[in-house]
């Protein structure tokens, strides 16, 4: 694959990452500081009332989220570094070149071989 796909899948990945955190992230947030602050935890329905709920299984769902973020950030820079640290234009063969220097031919060669 060429290193520049690389480097565009890398950026790619790495902005899903950041807005899968962004997304679903804030939803931890609460759980968080209602886990630092008091005993117990609660969660709000739509109309303001207050469920209690199992911190300790909220925190685990938020870890392993986190994970996952940080997995896919992962994959993301291993792509964008695995791009940035290709050989680029090395790799190009004589023949596949263009401009001038790349095709030893000229359009005079190429006449007498077809005669």
């Amino acid at each position: 694959m060429s290193d520049i796909r690389f480097v565009m899948i890398g950026v790619g990945v790495l902005s899903v990452g950041f807005i899968v955190m962004a997304v679903f992230g804030t939803q931890y947030q609460d759980i968080t500081v209602q886990t630092k602050e008091f005993s117990e935890c609660y969660d709000y329905t739509d109309e303001n009332v207050a469920v209690k709920i199992d911190c300790d299984e909220q925190l685990q769902n938020r870890n392993l989220m986190f994970g996952m973020v940080i997995g896919i950030l992962a994959v993301g820079a291993i792509a964008l570094v695995k791009g940035i640290r290709g050989t680029w234009d090395n790799d190009v063969k004589p023949e596949e070149m263009l401009g001038p220097g790349g095709d030893k031919k000229t359009q005079d060669d190429d006449k007498k071989e077809d005669s």
